[in-house]
C-alpha cells in the first residue's frame, strides 16, 4: 500500500517506507523458512514408574547443520504441559541437554514430545513452527499395596467334593524311568523292585490356586463426581492382587469388563486402562463362564456396580470362590452376598487392609 500510494501520488517518502517494509517482509519469510538441522534424542529415567514416584525426561538436541549457530525458540510437550527448552547460539556440531520432571501424580500413559521449534525473525513479522524428533511414552502404573494372603485353591476329587487348600496339594500322577540327576527320594522302590529298574514317581499339583481379576471399567460403574478416585482405587486393588499372585508363583489372569485380558505385562495394561461407555458386564461374565480361567474370581467395581452383583454371583458354579471389591459406595454393603466375600473400601490402602483381614483364605 505504501509503494502504491507513493508511486501513484508521487511521494518518494512513501515509496522509501514501502521499499523498506517489502525488504523486511521478504527477509522475515526467508529467515523463517530456513530449516535448521537438528537431531533430537530423549531418554526417560525410568520410563515405567508407580503413581507418585519421580521420573525424569532428558532431552538432548544437537545442531547437525554446518552454516551458522541456531538461536531458536523450542518447546517440548509433556502430556498437556509445555516445557520450554533453551536453544541459544547452538553452534554446528554441538548439543545441549535439558532435563525436567515428568508429572506422575496421575496414572496413565504420558506422551512426551515431539519437540516444537519456532523460527522467528528479529522484527517478529513471520513465525514458523516445526516438529523435531519422535514421541516417547512414560507409563505411570497404579500404586501396589502389599498383600500377604491369597485365596485358597480348590482341590477337585473324583467323587465330586471340593476341598479348599491354602497352597495347593501334591498328588501322584505317574511313574517313569530313572534319569541321571533325579533325586533318589523320588524313586518308587516297590515298583523298582518289581520291574528290575529304577522308577521315579511323578507328582502333580492339582489344586494350585488360579486367580482371575475382573476390573470393571464401565462409566456406569463409576457414576459419582469422584469417578477418577474410585476407578483409580480399583486399578490399585487389581495391581495389588495380581502382584501378590505373581510373587507367590500363582497363575493369574487380568480381565477387563470392556474386553481384553491375558497374562502379559499387567501393569502396562492397567496404566492404559480407561473408562468405557460400551462395556457390558453380562457379556464379560458369560465369557468368564465359558472360559473357566481359574477357581477364584476377584471382581473390582465402583458404586454403580452394586446393583449387578447377581451377574457375578452366578459365576460361583464355575468359580467356587468369588471376592468382590467395591469402592466409593455410600450404601451399606453386606459382608457376603450369595456366598461371595464383599470388601467395601474407599481406596486402595483400605482394600488391602480388609483383604488381609479375611479369615477364609
Amino acid at each position: 500500500m505504501l509503494l502504491a500510494a507513493g508511486f501513484w501520488f508521487g511521494y518518494p517518502e512513501l515509496t522509501l517506507l514501502g521499499s523498506a517494509a517489502a525488504i523486511a517482509t521478504g527477509y522475515a519469510f526467508a529467515h523463517a523458512a530456513w530449516r535448521p538441522g537438528l537431531s533430537v534424542k530423549r531418554v526417560a529415567d525410568p520410563d515405567r514408574v508407580a503413581r507418585g514416584e519421580p521420573a525424569t525426561m532428558t532431552l538432548t538436541v544437537r545442531n547437525t547443520g554446518r552454516l551458522a549457530s541456531a538461536s531458536l525458540i523450542a518447546e517440548d510437550r509433556c502430556g498437556a504441559r509445555p516445557v520450554a527448552v533453551p536453544l541459544l547460539r547452538l553452534r554446528p556440531g554441538h548439543d545441549t541437554t535439558v532435563s525436567y520432571p515428568v508429572p506422575t501424580h496421575r496414572r496413565g500413559v504420558i506422551a512426551v514430545g515431539p519437540l516444537r521449534v519456532t523460527r522467528r525473525d528479529a522484527l517478529g513479522l513471520v513465525s514458523l513452527a516445526r516438529s523435531h524428533g519422535d514421541t516417547a511414552n512414560v507409563w505411570v502404573h497404579p500404586r501396589i499395596h502389599h498383600l500377604n494372603a491369597v485365596p485358597a485353591g480348590v482341590a477337585r476329587s473324583l467323587d465330586g467334593r471340593l476341598d479348599r487348600v491354602p497352597h495347593g496339594t501334591i498328588t501322584f500322577d505317574s511313574l517313569r524311568e530313572y534319569v541321571v540327576g533325579d533325586e533318589l527320594r523320588r524313586v518308587h522302590w516297590r515298583t523298582s523292585a518289581k520291574v528290575g529298574e529304577l522308577m521315579v514317581r511323578e507328582d502333580l499339583d492339582t489344586s494350585l490356586p488360579q486367580l482371575v481379576v475382573l476390573l470393571d471399567d464401565r462409566v456406569s460403574a463409576h457414576p459419582r463426581e469422584s469417578v477418577d478416585e474410585t476407578f483409580e482405587s480399583a486399578c490399585e486393588a487389581a495391581a495389588s492382587v495380581v502382584a501378590a499372585a505373581v510373587r507367590e508363583d500363582i497363575p493369574v489372569t487380568l480381565q477387563l469388563v470392556s474386553g481384553g485380558g491375558g497374562t502379559g505385562d499387567f501393569l502396562d495394561r492397567l496404566a492404559e486402562a480407561h473408562l468405557h461407555r460400551d462395556g457390558d458386564l453380562l457379556a464379560a461374565t458369560t465369557r468368564l463362564r465359558q472360559q473357566r480361567l481359574g477357581d477364584t474370581l476377584v471382581f473390582l467395581t465402583g458404586p454403580g456396580g452394586g446393583a449387578e452383583l447377581g451377574l457375578v454371583g452366578a459365576l460361583r458354579g464355575s468359580y467356587p470362590a468369588v471376592v468382590v471389591g467395591m469402592f466409593g459406595s455410600t450404601d451399606p454393603t453386606p459382608a457376603a452376598v450369595d456366598g461371595m466375600v464383599v470388601l467395601d473400601a474407599k481406596d486402595g490402602p483400605e482394600f488391602a487392609a480388609e483383604w488381609e483381614g479375611v479369615e477364609r483364605w
